[in-house]
């Protein structure tokens, strides 16, 4: 099978025919639901009379309208406890496996399947939300798609979609101290933009994604989509095998061999041909801060906002937009922007380790006054486990407010929102208008040590003083 990519081969292994359209009937080995956008899907299917055609490929759990603070029944918000209700009933009447509130196993979507090794290599993986994109990081084909597309795969377990190009993004070196996943892709976004990707899929390749932890990993391939790419992958290695082996649907025994074997195989090959070929330098990335209203308006912590004169002619009307809005002053200084909340969570960096991180600078510290910080474990494992390695007392005696698994602020569909025209540090993924809850909040992304160190200053910071004030070098 020389000469193809991993994407290639995936894509042709579930390859179910050629529709009149020209599009590929592409087999769906996994598909993840949860509770904003199934209820809709499910009403489809049950006024056209049809049933779920694998319901044993389907998992379900909720994240996206969870409160993380008050998680009594029923919610408060009478739309969310509806959503909730909708879809533990289609779970139940269509016998699908539900992980819900306090069964031990919910949490964020892109979370909770990885941690419990539902997304292994080689599978194609959908979900009614743009940042499937994050399973790609097992050598997995992960697509967000629209409501429509959650029944057709309930349905029929395919989906009709057109073959997409493959850019090998390829990034070399050793990460410099202070400098993270998140800032890698935040980077990779800023030099492409945020439209760069549209028909790709991004293949990560070079020794900077191999030295990277899966988790890690995870964060890259979760942004794919907001440069554009329909989905991100990495080719499976012996980290992504360790990282699968044990965990609760990995496989077992004389299977787990085979299966080592067949991920192996499917690795893009030495001499695979590319649509397009794209390197960076891991040494030339500094920790990155969003000034605008696109991840793609991004710049390194110590540079300032760019001027009009500096972009590219299609860039300024945006960049115009995002000063209006953002209320910030074009040549000055990111460093010192006042914050007014900080936020630490979402499928981006709502992992363990991002916690992790997170706690080794805010311990023996406090956030400045003023500031609201909070920190949302992405699923309920996660939260267990960082409370066994007592990172939850870290995080509360420094200040931040230590909350339930779920999506929280990064979307707002909860209660966890922005008022008026606050400033939030986010470890999300998307500083869009109105993102966070707001029609007027404000979103600067950055990695989840660069908010403590934002929480802490009570404005944007550069981490590495923290680290050079700590000796933590």
């Amino acid at each position: 099978m020389s000469a193809l990519t991993l994407f290639d081969k995936v894509w042709d292994f579930h390859t179910v025919g050629t529709l009149p359209s020209g599009q590929t009937q592409l087999f769906i080995g996994l598909h993840l639901i949860h509770e904003v956008t199934s209820p809709q899907a499910f009403a489809m299917l049950r006024e056209r009379g049809l049933d779920v055609l694998f319901p044993e490929r389907t998992v379900a759990t909720v994240d996206h309208i969870v409160p993380t603070e008050n998680q009594a029944r029923p919610f408060a918000d009478v739309l969310a406890e509806e959503m909730m209700q909708s879809l533990e009933k289609s779970c139940k009447d269509y016998g699908i496996r539900f992980y819900n509130v306090g069964s031990g196993n919910q949490g964020i979507v892109h979370v909770i399947a990885p941690e419990q090794g539902l997304t292994q290599p080689g599978m194609t993986v959908a979900c009614g939300d743009s940042h499937t994109s994050t399973h790609g990081a097992f050598g997995a084909i992960a697509f967000g798609i629209g409501t429509s597309q959650v029944r057709d795969v309930l349905a029929s377990q395919t989906l009709a979609l057109s073959k997409l190009k493959v850019r090998k993004i390829e990034v070399n070196g050793k990460l410099p101290p202070g400098v993270y996943a998140k800032d890698v892709i935040l980077h990779i976004i800023r030099i492409l933009g945020v439209k760069g990707g549209v028909g790709y899929a991004y293949e990560f390749a070079g020794t900077t994604f191999e030295q990277m932890s899966m988790e890690e990993r995870m964060t890259v391939c979760n942004m794919s989509i907001e440069g554009g790419a329909r989905c991100g992958y990495i080719n499976p290695d012996s980290v992504t095998f360790e990282y699968l082996k044990g965990r609760d649907f990995a496989p077992k025994g004389e299977d787990w061999d085979k299966a080592v074997e067949w991920w192996t195989s499917i690795r893009s090959e030495e001499d695979a041909v590319y649509d397009d070929v794209i390197t960076f330098d891991a040494t030339e990335i500094a920790p990155t801060v969003t000034w605008g209203i696109t991840p793609g308006q991004g710049i390194a912590v110590d540079e300032a906002i760019p001027t009009t004169d500096t972009l590219p002619e299609s860039e300024k009307a945006i960049a115009i937009e995002a000063y209006s809005y953002m209320h910030l002053t074009p040549g000055a200084p990111i460093q010192g922007t006042k914050v007014d909340v900080c936020f630490i969570g979402s499928c981006t960096n709502g992992r363990i380790s991002d916690l992790r991180e997170a706690a080794k600078f805010a311990q023996g510290k406090r956030i400045a006054q003023g500031v609201k910080a909070f920190v949302v474990p992405g699923s309920e494992r996660v939260k267990q486990q960082a409370e066994a390695e007592g990172l939850d007392k870290i995080f509360v005696d420094a200040g931040f407010e230590w909350r339930e698994a779920g999506c929280s602020m990064c979307l707002a569909m909860n209660p966890d929102k922005l008022q008026g025209s606050q400033l939030s540090a986010s470890s999300s993924n998307r500083n869009f208008k109105g993102r966070q809850g707001s029609s007027t909040g404000r979103t600067l992304l950055m990695s989840p040590a660069m908010v403590v160190a934002a929480a802490i200053k009570g404005e944007v910071a550069d981490v590495r003083e923290l680290m050079l004030q700590e000796a933590v070098l």
